[in-house]
Order: C-alpha cells, then sequence, then structure tokens
C-alpha cells in the first residue's frame, strides 16, 4: 500500500534538563546509575510523547492513565471498553483477535507495543524501540531544596500547631538526556495480517517526529519546567537494507561549552558499507539555542 511506512530507522533523542527533573524515582530524585551518571527510562519520553499525541493532535492513546467518574484508576478491561465498548466474543481464540484488532488501531500500540493481561493475554512488539536515556553532559549535579505547604499536617497529634508542613525537591543542575531508537515496522507485520489491519503508515511516522521533537517542551509541569526536546537525529536506512547500527548513546558527548559532538556518529555513518545503506538522514534542532558540532555528512537541518 501507498501509505506504508516500510523502512527501518535508528537515531536518537536528546532532552535537555535544566534545574529540573525530568525523570524522578520514588524518593523525588533523579535517577541515578551506580556509577553516578543521571539517567531516565524510556517510559519517561514516552509517556511525554504520548500526552503529546493525546492533549495536542487528538490521538487515540491506549496504554494512557484514565479516571472513572469517582477518580478511580480505570483497570485494563474497563479502558479497553471505554474505547471500544463491551466486549463482543466469549470464545477464547476470537476475544484474542477481537482485541489484537482494535488496540492495533491506536497510534502508541503500532508504534511503541504493549501487553495486554486482562479478560484476554496479548503481547505486542512495538515498532519503535526506545532506551533509557543517559545523561552524556559531564556533569551531574543533584541538589535539594526545602518547599512549604500553606495546609497544617493533619497527622500533627497538637490541633493547637501553628506548624505548616515542610517538604523538599530535588532537581538536576543541567543534563542533556541521549535516548537511542530503532524503528522496525516488521514487528507487527505478522499481528497486522492476522487481523487484517493497517500497519505502521507515513501518517505514524510523520507524528512520531513530532512526538519526539516537542513532547517533553510540551509537557510543561512544575518539576518538569526546565526540561526540553533539544535535538531529533534520524538515520532511515533504504528499503532492502539488512544493516544493523549500534545504539548511538556512547558515540554522542556534550562538552563543556554545551556543544553537542557528533563527530563519532559521523565517522560511524561515513563507513563505506553503512553509507551505502542509509537513504537520508535528518537533524532537527533549534539553531539559536543549540549548538551541534561534527553534524554526519549529508545530513537535512530542520528547525526544531
Amino acid at each position: 500500500m501507498a501509505n506504508q511506512f516500510s523502512n527501518r530507522v535508528y537515531g536518537c533523542a536528546i532532552i535537555k534538563s535544566v534545574n529540573s527533573n525530568y525523570n524522578a524515582d520514588f524518593s523525588g530524585q533523579p535517577r541515578k546509575l551506580p556509577n553516578g551518571s543521571v539517567y531516565a527510562t524510556d517510559k519517561a519520553l514516552k509517556y511525554s510523547i504520548r500526552n503529546f499525541w493525546k492533549t495536542a493532535l487528538n490521538e487515540k492513546v491506549f496504554y494512557f492513565k484514565s479516571f472513572t467518574e469517582n477518580m478511580s484508576p480505570r483497570s485494563l478491561d474497563e479502558t479497553y471498553e471505554q474505547h471500544f465498548g463491551e466486549f463482543q466474543n466469549t470464545d477464547k481464540t476470537k476475544l484474542r483477535l477481537e482485541v489484537l484488532k482494535n488496540i492495533l488501531t491506536c497510534l502508541d500500540v503500532r508504534l511503541f507495543g504493549g501487553t495486554y493481561a486482562g479478560k484476554t493475554n496479548i503481547s505486542i512488539h512495538g515498532t519503535c524501540q526506545i532506551t533509557h536515556g543517559i545523561n552524556r553532559f559531564s556533569e551531574n549535579v543533584i541538589y535539594s531544596e526545602q518547599i512549604m505547604s500553606p495546609f497544617r499536617n493533619s497527622n500533627d497529634g497538637s490541633v493547637d500547631s501553628t506548624m505548616t508542613t515542610l517538604g523538599t525537591q530535588s532537581k538536576l543542575e543541567e543534563g542533556h538526556y541521549v535516548h537511542h531508537f530503532s524503528i522496525n515496522p516488521k514487528n507487527i507485520e505478522d499481528d497486522v495480517e492476522r487481523v487484517e489491519s493497517e500497519g505502521l503508515t507515513n501518517n505514524d511516522i510523520v507524528k512520531l517526529k513530532e512526538g519526539l521533537c516537542k513532547g517533553a517542551t510540551f509537557y510543561d509541569s512544575a518539576a518538569k519546567s526546565g526540561t526540553d526536546n533539544e535535538l531529533l537525529l534520524w538515520i532511515q536506512l533504504k528499503p532492502a537494507s539488512k544493516i544493523v547500527l549500534p545504539t548511538l548513546v556512547e558515540l554522542i558527548d556534550v562538552n563543556d561549552n554545551r556543544e553537542i559532538d557528533l563527530i563519532k556518529v559521523n565517522n560511524l555513518l561515513a563507513e563505506p558499507h553503512i553509507a551505502s545503506e542509509i537513504e537520508m538522514i535528518e537533524l532537527y534542532f533549534n539553531k539559536v539555542t543549540t549548538k551541534v558540532i561534527n553534524e554526519p555528512e549529508g545530513c537535512k537541518f530542520i528547525d526544531l
């Protein structure tokens, strides 16, 4: 079909975080590896993209928290019924195919996949796989500050207490998180054929690029204020290409001058057996706020 997207893609998305907390752990601290490097899970980037699709583009997004009228989070089956109505089949095989066909109509499922473990059990290997994001800036400075609530602690035993509640928030002074990603449309090929559904389309790719370029900036909460999309590198292979590229995370450096250095990526892509397999390279960033050096040869610049 003319609208089907059939190329494999490799790339990375860089998220800049200044005096912000892009992805906190359950203690409220920016996440850290054992070696001290700050990182973010793939879920943080996917959440910002899903939120952008749902809120800005009005897309149907399945794996996203929603609430009932009583302000209780919906279960998996309740979320399904919210989107698609009541389950139609009682036969186990037909029910599995029914659920598969319906959830594949959701953009986030076609791209990120998902596991359905409710009234039936399905696992979908998404076409877009995203890694954890590692801070490639040389510093990993985390600081905490006290904040005050306007309310008294209700658990305080003294009803005459005049002390309001104190809390703490933690932020990273500066970070440049690099998430590697890959796209393979064949990951859902069998599922698409099984239910005669639409596979990955060119329109899906346009929306994915938009989410990778805008999602983190669009999600502007108090904790994440100062977290912005900084750069998107898109390496699209020729349709028949069989090469496999390594993760780009360790190939990208952010120096003390806040310059994103792509020399290692450039050297990799310039290898003759790789260069001959590349259909196009796109580089998205804002030239006013971001400095990129040693960019890949022949890449197309697009304003973020």
